[in-house]
This record gives structure tokens, sequence and C-alpha cells, in this order.
């Protein structure tokens, strides 16, 4: 059953020349997300059933032709990447109902490039990022999934990228997009359940900083940290909500299969968490997927940033979820030692590489 908030509105109208009092009735429906259980290992089944707790693929791609998938494979280790499996479910799904399908992601860093807390080697060279890309895909089985399911493998670092204007911006007036992203009628967002430690946790939203093509703004998306830096600490919070707010993204599927708690989101300590948390509006399905890692939605910078950008929701009690409730599905993660991008910049040393 569909839960809705119903406000009703008295309104004035003139019949046979005199006032009479009438009421309007709106209905607000509440942003629907779904918490499944991974049992059995049986990952695409959890997908699939989480999907089909919002309405299934066709109801949520509805009008949508073109899908861009875009996982969080932030480095080259399966540890604390987005698994195949649950992208590979997603992809089929949408090819099942028709849809073109894209697959795309833009590193942090990768094969042949130093990423450690005292040395980080950064980028904006196209030869080296499309290397740098190729190795990710490969190293973590993309490269073989997407020629299974017969789908382009997207780099989003580079190409002959568009600049696409960001109205109200808290970072950023225009920002350089991939055109497969710019061209997309959806975007959907798989990122795997994680902590952070500057953002505090990695979800369907804070996934699109992956978005921020090297080719502009360097690897690691050094410079779009650096600009972040100068309107709130994180220096990832509003520079994600200034990238959501130039992508259609219709649709967040959690990859809670493995999750990561502590210092990630890469330097965690991972393990088996088997959930599955999806839903069509972003907000909402972070901050559901958020309250079963055991963390409050004011704990949460990114989601103070979207609210100020005007996205919904605010509180938990304004979204409806189905399958699993939050609290049979809960499990407080280990919280990560924040730290802001001025502290992690000063005592790294950075090396350049590949500068024309």
């Amino acid at each position: 059953m569909h839960h809705s908030d119903i406000s009703r509105r008295n309104l004035l109208v003139t019949v046979g020349g005199a006032l009479v009092s009438t009421s309007c009735t709106k209905i607000q429906t509440k942003p629907a997300v779904s918490i499944v259980r991974i049992r059995n290992g049986k990952t695409e089944a959890a997908v699939e059933e989480a999907i089909d707790l919002l309405g299934g693929i066709r109801t949520v791609t509805r009008g949508k032709e073109r899908i861009f998938v875009k996982p969080n494979l932030v480095g080259p280790s399966a540890t604390y990447t987005t698994k195949p499996a649950v992208v590979e479910t997603v992809a089929r799904l949408l090819q099942k109902a028709h849809k073109e399908v894209r697959i795309g992601e833009a590193s942090a860093f990768g094969p042949g490039m130093q990423y450690a807390p005292a040395a980080i080697d950064v980028t904006s060279n196209r030869e080296l990022l499309d290397r740098m890309q190729q190795g990710v895909f490969e190293q973590l089985g993309y490269s073989e999934l997407a020629k299974k399911l017969k789908v382009p493998l997207v780099n989003l670092h580079t190409g002959d990228l568009r600049r696409v204007k960001v109205p109200g911006g808290f970072v950023f007036q225009e920002i350089s997009l991939h055109p497969e992203l710019a061209d997309a009628d959806l975007l959907c967002s798989v990122p795997m359940m994680k902590t952070h430690m500057m953002a505090t946790v990695t979800l369907g939203m804070k996934n699109l900083i992956g978005a921020y093509p090297g080719q502009v703004y360097k690897s690691l998306r050094y410079t779009v940290h650096d600009e972040g830096a100068k309107v709130e600490p994180t220096a990832a919070a509003a520079t994600v909500v200034d990238m959501a707010r130039v992508n259609r993204m219709g649709l967040v599927v959690i990859d809670g299969s493995e999750a990561m708690e502590g210092n990630g989101p890469s330097a965690g300590t991972a393990f088996r968490m088997d959930v599955i948390v999806a839903g069509t509006n972003p907000l909402a399905t972070d901050m559901v997927a958020a309250a079963v890692m055991g963390f409050g939605a004011a704990e949460i910078p990114t989601f103070a940033w979207a609210n100020k950008a005007g996205m919904t929701p605010v509180r938990l009690d304004e979204i409806e979820v189905r399958g699993q409730t939050i609290a049979a599905a809960r499990r407080d993660f280990v919280r990560p030692q924040l730290q802001t991008w001025a502290s992690l910049r000063q005592r790294a040393k950075i090396r350049e590489l590949g500068a024309a």
C-alpha cells in the first residue's frame, strides 16, 4: 500500500454570485526506498526484489531510453568497489526493458599511480587517465562484463566534454561533463555501502564525485576538492550536490553485499553486510542507507547541503520504507576518523604526472 501525506486547502469560489467554501485535496506521495536482505549469497535475486518493491524496472525508467549506470570504482581493488554482480543485474533488467545501457566511471586512482597517505599521484593527462581507467576496468572485471552484456564501457575522465550550467551552484557555476552523461535520460548510481573519511558516508549521491572528469579536474578530483574546501571543510559535500543537480539521477541501487566501515572509502575494514537498498529519490535512498549503517541524517554533511539546494526529504519519517525495516537491517558501522581536505593535502606529498 502506498502511504501519502494529504493536505487540504480551503478555497473560496463564486457560485451564483455567492462566495462558497470548498476544499482541494493535494496528495503528496512519500518517496519509497526498499531494503532487501541477501539470502544464501543470492545477490542478483535481492537486487531484483529491491527494484520490484519500487514498482519494477519499467516503472522506474518510464519515459527514459538512455540509461547510464555508474558503479563506485574508486580504485583497482574489489575490497572497496561495487561488485560486478550488482551492476550486471541492474544492466540486464534495463536491457529486458529495452533500454540503451552504458556503464562508466572515472576512478580516483589506478594502476601505475601512487596513492598513499604520504604520497599521492595526480594527473590531467588524457593518455595517463585512459590507461589508468582501462587498468581499473580490467582488474575489477568490468571490461569482461561490458563485453558479455554488449554495452559500451565509458571512461568518464576523458572525451569531448560539455560545459553544463549549475543553477545556484554552491562551488561551481559550470561543470565539465562527459557527453554520455550529458545525453543520458537517467543516471543510475550503484555505489558500494561505505564510510568515508571526509564525507562520513559514501552512497548514491557521493558516488557522483566520480562524474568529475580528470581531464579538467585532475585525478583524485584534486581541483574539485580544492575549490570545494573554499566553501565547506569536507570539500566533498557541496561539490557532490552541484554534480547531482546537473545529472538526471533517477535510480540508486546501493550494493551492501559487502560493505566497508572505519576509514573508508578505501582504507577501512570490509565485511559481509548482505543488504541491498534501492530508491528513485537519491537523497531518500541515501538517508535510509545511512540509517541502516547506524548514522543519523544530521551527521552527514552531504544531506544538509542537499536540503540547502531544495532537495527533499529532510527527515526519515518523510520516507516510505518497503521490504525490511531499518531496525531489522541495521548494523552500526565503525565510524571514520574524519579529516578535512586541507589536512589531507597538507600531509601528503603531491606529485603531478604527465604535466604539459
